[in-house]
């Protein structure tokens, strides 16, 4: 792994492999998109609203087959759209990274501030488009023989710490989401769940960057996971995990210890 972090990814190849990552064009996703495109990969950076953000980034990647396609998780007719198109280009996807997602800071405590309406815009997002797109890919994930699904989890999704209890309820529904989808998928799909602690991306609205350092220095190893850590364990299970499928990966220094 140290060897993926120096930038090196002779081992970890996929020259001639199709990605696509929703939530693309920041945070995470980008960080994903660009381990994936200097592994070999042509990338598909799926966006919502950052669509310079994602032209951008797919302007500076290494190599060729790159685009970016607006995927918004709560519209499954556009998602579907996405598909047709990108089925159109490439026939067939390899790895279907799923980083886009939502959230909000409230208080656990403040249950009188989450309301309905933002509890359900959170499992629309996290959950049910999530599994809009793997509905959509499937297809095209079936026809490579050998795909991946990595899905951005949370260790809120098991140790009910969040921004927010609804986003712990998603995240917690995205793992076991996961379990099942991999007893249909296989033998020609594998899906994982990444889950980090806490990163620092500006991911939740106003949360301040000390905590995350905070949180971490709590943890065991003692060092706070950036978006680069989550994405040099995508192509860690992507390249080398080929008797896993159903598995959280935690990412979190020991903090769920």
């Amino acid at each position: 792994m140290a060897e993926v972090r120096t930038g090196g990814l002779d081992f970890f190849d996929l020259t001639g492999k199709v990605a696509v990552v929703t939530g693309g064009s920041s945070g995470i996703g980008a960080a994903c998109v660009r381990r994936l495109a200097e592994a070999g990969a042509g990338v598909v950076v799926g966006y919502n609203s950052g669509d310079s953000r994602a032209n951008d980034l797919v302007a500076a990647l290494p190599g060729e087959g790159h685009s970016a396609v607006h995927i918004p998780l709560d519209d499954s007719t556009a998602i579907r759209r996405a598909a047709a198109d990108i089925s159109d280009r490439h026939g067939a996807v390899d790895v279907l990274v799923n980083s886009a997602g939502t959230t909000k800071q409230v208080d656990h405590v403040d249950l009188e501030g989450m309301t309905d309406a933002e509890f359900d815009r959170i499992l629309t997002v996290n959950v049910r488009g999530t599994f809009s797109v793997i509905r959509a890919f499937t297809p095209l994930l079936r026809a490579s023989g050998d795909a991946v699904i990595a899905n951005i989890s949370s260790i809120s999704g098991f140790t009910g710490l969040g921004s927010s209890i609804a986003y712990c309820a998603a995240k917690a529904g995205l793992d076991v989401m996961t379990t099942s989808l991999a007893r249909v998928l296989g033998p020609q799909v594998r899906v994982f769940n990444l889950s980090p602690a806490a990163v620092d991306t500006g991911f939740v609205p106003g949360r301040d960057p000390a905590s995350v350092r905070a949180q971490a220095a709590s943890a065991p190893l003692q060092v706070a996971a950036d978006p680069d850590d989550v994405a040099c364990s995508l192509i860690g299970a992507v390249t080398s995990l080929r008797l896993s499928t159903g598995t959280v990966i935690v990412i979190d220094g020991g903090g769920h210890l």
